[in-house]
C-alpha cells in the first residue's frame, strides 16, 4: 500500500550532456522528481545500460531522493548533447539505446496498477520494445487516472500515426505552443489556438489539455473552463526540464486536492524557478 498518490513517468533516462558539463535527465525522471516534490510519490521507469554511465546515472538520481524501477539492459546508457542559445536547448539525441528497449516487468504492471498519474512522451516510444512497454504501462493503470500524454516532439522521432496512437491512449495532454503548430498542420485542425485544442480534447475524449507558451503563457483546458496565467519574468539560466517540471507539479498538485486553478499557479511559479537553475532538478524553492 502506498500512503501517498503513486505517479509514474515512463521513457528516457539519460545524460544530458551540456557545454558546462553533463546533468542527469530524461522527460519522464523530471517529471517523477517535480511531482514528487509535491506531496505525491513519484517513480521513473526506464533503462540503462550494464556501464559506468547507467551506474552513475542510477547514484545521482538516487542522491535527489528519485525512486526509479529502472531495467538493466545490453545497450549503451543514454546520451543526449545539448547546445545552448540564449538558454534555449537544442538537443541532438542518440539512437540504440538503453531507453530504447525498456522491457516489461510484473514489478512495473504492478507499479502501475495503484497509479494515480502516468505520463508518457513521444521520443520513448520510437522503439518497439519500449513502445509496447508503454502501451502496456497506460493500459495497467485504473480507469480514474491521468493519463498523460507529453508530446515532446524531437528531431524527426514521431509520426502522425504515433502522435494519433499515443492520443487514444490518454486522457490529458501537455503540449507546447510550437507542438501545437505540428499538430494543426499534421491533422487539419482549426488555426486558431482555442479551437485547435477543443477539436482535440473532442475527437480524443481529453479531460484537460495544457499549453505552454515558453514566456509568453500557459493555458489549461478542461470540459468547461479554460485557466491562462502569464509566464513571470525571470533570469533564465536555461530552460531544460521547465515543461517537465509544469506537467510534474500540476499533476501532484491535483492528486494531492488542489483546484486546477492552485495547481496551476504552482506549475506555472515552479517551471519558472527551473528556468534559474542548471539542469532540471534544482532544489526545492526556500
Amino acid at each position: 500500500m502506498h500512503s501517498k498518490p503513486l505517479v509514474i513517468g515512463i521513457g528516457e533516462f539519460l545524460w544530458d550532456v551540456l557545454p558546462t558539463g553533463r546533468k542527469a535527465g530524461g522527460a519522464p525522471v523530471n517529471f517523477a522528481y517535480h511531482a514528487s516534490q509535491n506531496g505525491v510519490e513519484g517513480w521513473a521507469v526506464s533503462a540503462v545500460g550494464n556501464d559506468d554511465t547507467g551506474r552513475d546515472l542510477l547514484a545521482v538520481t538516487a542522491s535527489y531522493g528519485i525512486r526509479t524501477l529502472v531495467a538493466t539492459v545490453d545497450k549503451p546508457t543514454g546520451t543526449v548533447d545539448v547546445s545552448l542559445c540564449n538558454g534555449q536547448p537544442t538537443y541532438t539525441i542518440h539512437e540504440h539505446v538503453a531507453w530504447d528497449y525498456i522491457p516489461l516487468t510484473e514489478k512495473m504492471l504492478s507499479l502501475a496498477c495503484g497509479a494515480g498519474a502516468i505520463c508518457f512522451g513521444t521520443l520513448a516510444q520510437r522503439g518497439e520494445v519500449s513502445h509496447r512497454t508503454t502501451c502496456a504501462m497506460v493500459e495497467a493503470v485504473p480507469a480514474e487516472a491521468y493519463r498523460i500524454y507529453d508530446i515532446n516532439l524531437r528531431q524527426h522521432f514521431y509520426s502522425q500515426e504515433l502522435i494519433d496512437r499515443s492520443l487514444r491512449m490518454a486522457n490529458v495532454l501537455k503540449i507546447n505552443d510550437d507542438e501545437l503548430i505540428r499538430l494543426q498542420e499534421l491533422f487539419a485542425l482549426p488555426g486558431d489556438t482555442d479551437a485547435a485544442c477543443r477539436q482535440l480534447a473532442e475527437q480524443y475524449a481529453l479531460r484537460m489539455i495544457v499549453l505552454t507558451g515558453g514566456d509568453r503563457f500557459s493555458s489549461i483546458y478542461t470540459h468547461d473552463h479554460i485557466s491562462t496565467l502569464p509566464t513571470p519574468r525571470v533570469e533564465v539560466v536555461d530552460t531544460v526540464g521547465a515543461g517537465d517540471a509544469f506537467s510534474g507539479t500540476l499533476i501532484g498538485a491535483l492528486l494531492t486536492g488542489k483546484t486546477i486553478a492552485e495547481a496551476h499557479r504552482t506549475a506555472v511559479e515552479t517551471a519558472a524557478y527551473v528556468c534559474t537553475c542548471a539542469g532540471a532538478w534544482p532544489p526545492p524553492r526556500k
